[in-house]
């Protein structure tokens, strides 16, 4: 909280409003008080209070015009009235609406993400997610609804709750899962009526298929009766979204009444049995899965698998369980399914990987390490290279590639899954006993090794530009790290994923002692004036490099040193300077371009004209 008193400003953390404490077993608390299941608005003596402070209003000529002429007003006594009209309306209400299934009475129940509203506010029921307007308006749609009307019922509460943040630059609410978790805000949006029916003209992709072919089902994948020719998934990854517990959202709402197609299904989002997290409890759920959809489909049916995840253990994970399963990856091939622009010219991965599956042929085929390698590397290099072209040919129509630095490297691991899984036994081991052992702590396996290979085979590949081939095939594990985040930084990467993946795929030992900021969101490299004498000695990973040494130079550079006297210093400490002198020069342009400071790029083109012009024997 910020407010300025007698002229000076002053803060007070959220965390000390609320009152955060620690106990003695470690775990954390706060002073705020839980609400209780009648409970749709804070009570006078709680620490959160809220109020209406805006009305955002729309001239009624222009109501069904493109654009609307909309003006805010703050709120009049007539406003307040029936503000206070409409709390009383839902006090004397709220029971019987729970009870008749017209609003939620479902508790939420703790987990990774159901603690945030629990911890942040104190709400404990999936109503206190919703104010008395917002709790009147969508038990209205409840009461009168139509089977044709769940769609549209359940998107509004996904745009009209107290969880949906307002958007100033839209001037308009956002949904509530505009990612994947429940986020608690102070200021939110509440959409009025004429709002919600603007909603019913959302497009909903559909085919119909004729009633006699038509069957939805909820269940365990485990317990498959019918057979299908195709399946298609879109599995959990490892522990990266948590929809087992952000449904209950939803379910709270529909559980009493659910829509007619699906009074069958079990209302509850059976977290016991949801295949999530990591490890050897997310392999067996995951091939126990794959393999009943692939007994229930012929020899000649097909598995479509849609992925995206950038850890190089996932995707080890990911081959086991089709190995387990008996599924060999025949196809492999991305498709851009991020359309913000403004991602696009990040490092954030933009598209989801599309693997086609059939059942492995019978019989053995036995492979060894020194012989997948060289086919991993080649259909890696194939599928980066393939992708490359079409990123060139997209950038020359439209002026930006389609895919960034981490879809490539993506695909690069799927490249590496298509060639395993055509094999049943790697070495001396079966691959599906091999799968389904459990893994000892920090063990490597082959699998791992080869992944990582495929990822180091992709990461070759992808030059920074500004830097030719050649260049980039002669830099350290570390050197192309730098390099590379530099690089993605002038698009705007900040997440802290970017680098520890890339760090993984480089063999960097500890990419931390480049990072000048390791905050999730605002990740960055050192700059050139951050590295401290002690980050740049024989005994670091970067010291001992080519570019260590360059940042020394830079730095004397920048402290006035003679251009001169720092040639003569880096001929002297360089064994192979006149091997090494092109590369410098390659990487101070590099710098040059891609360096954030502007005194910074100065120097590198001093010191890169430099080097570039010596004349040898003077």
């Amino acid at each position: 909280m910020v407010y300025t008193l007698d002229g000076k400003p002053y803060r007070t953390p959220i965390k000390t409003l609320r009152g955060d404490y620690r106990n003695a077993d470690g775990s954390t608390g706060n002073r705020l008080r839980r609400w209780e299941k009648n409970d749709f608005k804070p009570r006078p003596d709680d620490i959160f209070q809220e109020r209406l402070y805006a009305i955002h209003w729309i001239a009624k000529a222009t109501l069904n015009k493109t654009r609307q002429e909309t003006w805010f007003a703050a709120p009049t006594d007539a406003d307040w009235r029936y503000e206070r009209q409409v709390e009383t309306l839902v006090a004397e209400n709220l029971c019987r609406w729970q009870e008749e299934g017209l609003a939620p009475d479902m508790a939420i129940e703790p987990g990774d993400k159901t603690d945030e509203p629990i911890r942040t506010r104190g709400w404990t029921h999936w109503h206190h997610l919703f104010n008395a307007r917002q709790l009147l308006l969508i038990s209205r749609y409840f009461q009168h609804r139509t089977p044709e009307d769940y769609v549209f019922n359940a998107k509004s509460l996904d745009w009209n709750s107290r969880i949906a943040n307002w958007m100033n630059h839209w001037e308009k609410t956002n949904n509530v899962f505009y990612n994947q978790a429940l986020n608690t805000f102070y200021n939110y949006g509440i959409r009025c009526f004429f709002s919600h029916e603007a909603g019913r003209s959302f497009g909903f992709a559909n085919s119909p298929l004729p009633d006699a072919r038509r069957s939805i089902k909820c269940i365990d994948a485990t317990k498959l009766e019918d057979d299908a020719d195709i399946w298609i998934t879109d599995p959990p990854y490892a522990d990266a979204v948590n929809y087992h517990e952000i449904t209950e959202f939803f379910i709270a709402w529909l559980r009493k009444n659910p829509p007619k197609p699906f009074d069958d299904w079990v209302w509850d989002s059976r977290r016991a049995l949801t295949i999530n997290g990591s490890g050897d409890d997310f392999r067996r759920g995951m091939v126990a899965a794959y393999k009943a959809m692939a007994d229930h489909m012929p020899d000649n049916g097909m598995q479509c698998v849609m992925f995206t995840h950038q850890d190089t253990a996932v995707w080890g994970d990911l081959i086991g369980i089709f190995w387990a399963a008996g599924l060999q990856v025949v196809a492999a091939w991305y498709i851009a399914t991020e359309t913000n622009a403004a991602i696009k010219k990040g490092s954030f991965v933009q598209g989801t990987v599309i693997l086609m599956l059939k059942k492995r042929a019978a019989g053995e085929r036995t492979g060894f390490k020194q012989r997948l390698l060289p086919g991993v590397r080649q259909e890696v290099a194939r599928q980066i290279e393939t992708m490359m072209h079409l990123n060139d040919t997209v950038a020359a129509h439209h002026g930006e590639p389609v895919w960034g630095d981490s879809d490539l490297q993506m695909a690069g691991y799927a490249a590496a899954l298509k060639v395993l899984t055509a094999y049943t036994r790697i070495g001396d081991e079966d691959v599906t006993t091999f799968a389904l052992r459990p893994r000892a702590r920090g063990e490597v396996t082959v699998v791992d090794e080869i992944v990582q290979q495929a990822a180091e085979t992709a990461s070759s590949l992808l030059v920074p530009e500004g830097l030719t081939a050649d260049a980039w095939g002669r830099l350290t594990g570390i050197e192309r790290f730098v390099l590379r985040m530099m690089d993605m930084e002038t698009a705007g990467a900040a997440k802290l994923d970017n680098y520890q993946n890339f760090a993984k795929a480089f063999r960097v030992t500890d990419y931390s002692r480049v990072m000048g900021d390791m905050r999730p969101n605002n990740a960055r490299l050192k700059r050139v004036s951050e590295y401290a004498s002690r980050d740049l000695t024989d005994a670091t990973e970067i010291g001992v490099t080519r570019l260590g040494q360059l940042i020394i130079a830079l730095q004397q550079l920048l402290k006035d040193t003679e251009a001169q006297i720092i040639v003569e210093q880096l001929r002297a400490e360089m064994a192979d300077f006149l091997e090494a002198r092109s590369l410098l020069v390659d990487m101070l342009a590099f710098i040059e371009r891609k360096a954030p400071e502007s005194e910074v790029r100065s120097a590198a083109e001093v010191l890169g004209a430099r080097l570039k012009n010596l004349r040898f024997g003077d």
